[in-house]
C-alpha cells in the first residue's frame, strides 16, 4: 500500500512535526499576546515620558555599586561599554517598547543608551532616515565617539538600514541590529496600499527595490534577528537580510513574536555579546545563536 505524501513528505512525518513544532508555537504566540496586553498599557505612558538621554562627552566611570558583570565589561573594554547605543522603535509604537531591553543592557554594563522617537505621523522612510540621520550625528559628536550603535525594532532598522546605506550612515553606525525588521518587505503591506508608509513595506516598493541595489564599501555590520512566527512579516523569512554588499549575521530565534522581540532576554544576551565584541573597522562578530 502506497503512503500518501506532501512534497515528498508522508503525513505520518508531518503529524510527528506538528506535535514536536507545536508547543513552541503555542507558548510563543501566549507570550505574544501577554506582551501585546502590556503594550497597549506601556504606549501611553510612552508618550507621557521623555525618551531616554545619554550624558554627553567622555565618562570617566567608578566602579562602586556595579554588579559583577558590569565591573567585568569595563574592565574588559571601557570603550565598548561607553559607546553609545540608540534604541529606535517600529510602526505605531514609541520608546516604551524598549524599557526591558535598556535594562538588560544597562544590567551588563552598557551605561549610554538613548531611545529615539520618530512619531506617528511619519510617512516617508527615506525622510524618517534623514531625520534620524541628524540624531545620530548629534549622539555621536556630543558623546565624543565617531560612530554609535543602534538597535532597530521593525521599521526602526529598516528607517536605520535606509540611512547607512544609501545616506552615507555607515560613517557614524558601528552595528545595526534589527529586530523583525522587513529587510525584504512583507506582504501584509498589501492589505492596506492606501497608507504611505505602508506601501514603502511593500517587497515591490521603491525602498525596497532600492535597499537591494549595490552597497559598496559599507562598513556598518548588521545583527538580524527574525523569527518562525513574526506574523507581521510574510513570510517571516523576509526578515532576513540577505544583501552582498553588507556584513550580515542572520539569527534565527524560534516561538518569539514581533512585540515580544524587544522583551527576550535572549536576545538582549546576544546582542550585548556581540557589543562587547567591539571592533572599530566594522568587521562581523562570529556568534553561536
Amino acid at each position: 500500500m502506497r503512503q500518501s505524501a506532501i512534497g515528498g513528505i508522508s503525513f505520518a512525518r508531518l503529524s510527528r512535526l506538528a506535535t514536536r513544532e507545536l508547543p513552541h508555537l503555542v507558548s510563543g504566540l501566549a507570550l505574544e499576546a501577554a506582551w501585546a496586553a502590556t503594550h497597549v498599557m506601556l504606549y501611553p505612558l510612552g508618550l507621557l515620558s521623555a525618551p531616554s538621554g545619554a550624558t554627553g562627552g567622555h565618562r570617566r566611570y567608578d566602579l562602586s555599586g556595579l554588579s559583577p558583570e558590569q565591573r567585568g565589561l569595563l574592565h574588559h573594554n571601557v570603550d565598548a561599554a561607553a559607546t553609545p547605543i540608540l534604541l529606535v522603535h517600529g510602526f505605531f509604537d514609541n520608546h516604551a517598547i524598549f524599557t526591558v531591553m535598556e535594562r538588560a543592557l544597562r544590567r551588563r554594563g552598557f551605561q549610554t543608551l538613548t531611545s529615539y522617537d520618530y512619531g506617528l505621523l511619519t510617512h516617508d522612510i527615506p525622510r524618517a532616515a534623514t531625520r534620524l540621520g541628524e540624531t545620530i550625528e548629534y549622539l555621536a559628536t556630543n558623546s565624543g565617539y565617531e560612530r554609535i550603535h543602534v538597535i532597530g525594532h521593525s521599521l526602526g532598522g529598516l528607517i536605520t538600514r535606509y540611512y547607512v546605506q544609501r545616506l552615507g550612515g555607515d560613517s557614524r553606525v558601528h552595528t545595526l541590529v534589527t529586530l523583525g525588521t522587513p529587510h525584504q518587505g512583507t506582504q501584509l503591506a498589501k492589505a492596506a496600499p492606501l497608507l504611505p508608509l505602508v506601501r514603502q513595506l511593500a517587497p515591490s516598493s521603491a525602498v525596497i527595490q532600492e535597499l537591494a541595489e549595490p552597497a559598496p564599501g559599507c562598513r556598518t555590520r548588521f545583527l538580524v534577528f527574525h523569527s518562525d512566527i513574526d506574523p507581521l512579516i510574510v513570510p517571516s523569512s523576509n526578515a532576513r537580510l540577505e544583501h552582498p554588499d553588507l556584513t550580515v549575521h542572520n539569527i534565527a530565534v524560534r516561538g518569539v513574536g514581533h512585540l515580544s522581540m524587544p522583551h527576550n532576554g535572549g536576545i538582549a544576551f546576544t546582542i550585548a555579546r556581540a557589543l562587547r565584541q567591539l571592533d572599530h573597522d566594522g568587521a562581523a562578530t562570529t556568534l553561536n545563536a
